[in-house]
């Protein structure tokens, strides 16, 4: 016999509650029923898991080690049911970096207006697809190249790229920074998600390039000196903060704003959420 979540239920209930009695009261069940269904898990486990007298229960080793991992496990079940459960009364909106940047709240607010009864959660998920490939979100906001055979995609904005750099550096005094000069500094980037790369540089002229793979990492190596940045502006608003300033960069291409979600089973909020989008970058 293998060991089934009843038995992993009842054992739980017994310990929580205290008594055999009780825990028949919780799970709806006889006493009877209990003590048969703890007893089964004993026999297939081959180990006692409670002491039992007339008044208590006691765990033995075996027992406490057994209710911690049952309780993980359970909790864990129950998050997965209740995911399930709720289906497509959730819309996540995964993001790799800084979601929609300025806009992000916007659209919270409209989303909350115009679908009330879908809940809205922003993901962040720092890989290439935003935690769409992983299943972490039904909808991602990606700045970089996509897998045009996986997922369908949507340009709904450009935005601009800045430099950023330690708020003590001798450029932070500065309205913005020329794409040339960046060439003479360390340039960070984050390898999987950045919107760097060596080609905005005409070859042979490129900046040395050093990597990350966070953005707090990243904004903090900046701000310690020694490194400067480039990002859409997006960035500026989501992070925000002491230690480093954002400056606009002149002579380099915007950085397009895409949406991407599955071509096939895409969630049924999908095309309302990306009209919501293109209209709020729109504005």
């Amino acid at each position: 016999m293998d060991v089934e979540l009843r038995h992993l239920r009842c054992l739980v209930a017994i310990v929580e509650a205290g008594s055999f009695t009780d825990a028949a009261i919780d799970l709806g069940m006889s006493q009877a029923a209990v003590s048969r269904t703890l007893a089964s898990l004993e026999r297939t486990l081959g180990v006692r898991l409670l002491h039992r007298t007339s008044r208590s229960v006691a765990m033995t080793p075996a027992g406490t080690q057994l209710v911690g991992r049952a309780r993980h496990l359970l909790d864990e079940l129950d998050d997965i049911v209740r995911e399930a459960r709720s289906g497509h009364s959730r819309f996540r909106l995964g993001h790799a970096w800084s979601a929609l940047g300025r806009h992000t709240t916007a659209f919270q607010r409209q989303w909350a207006k115009l679908h009330p009864e879908i809940e809205l959660v922003l993901v962040r998920t720092n890989t290439p697809s935003g935690g769409l490939a992983e299943g972490a979100c039904d909808l991602a906001v990606v700045r970089t190249a996509v897998d045009e055979k996986h997922f369908a995609s949507m340009v709904v904005g450009v935005e601009r790229r800045h430099v950023v750099i330690a708020a003590d550096d001798a450029w932070a005094r500065r309205r913005s920074i020329k794409l040339d000069e960046v060439r003479d500094r360390v340039v960070l980037v984050d390898r999987r998600t950045g919107t760097t790369s060596p080609e905005l540089w005409p070859t042979g002229s490129q900046p040395r390039l050093e990597y990350t793979a966070d953005v707090d990492d990243w904004l903090a190596l900046i701000a310690a000196g020694g490194h400067v940045g480039i990002t859409p502006e997006s960035t500026a608003t989501q992070y925000a903060r002491a230690g480093v300033v954002f400056r606009p960069l002149q002579g380099a291409p915007p950085v397009p704003v895409r949406v991407i979600w599955p071509r096939q089973d895409p969630h049924p909020s999908t095309q309302a959420a990306v009209a919501l989008i293109t209209e709020v970058y729109r504005a």
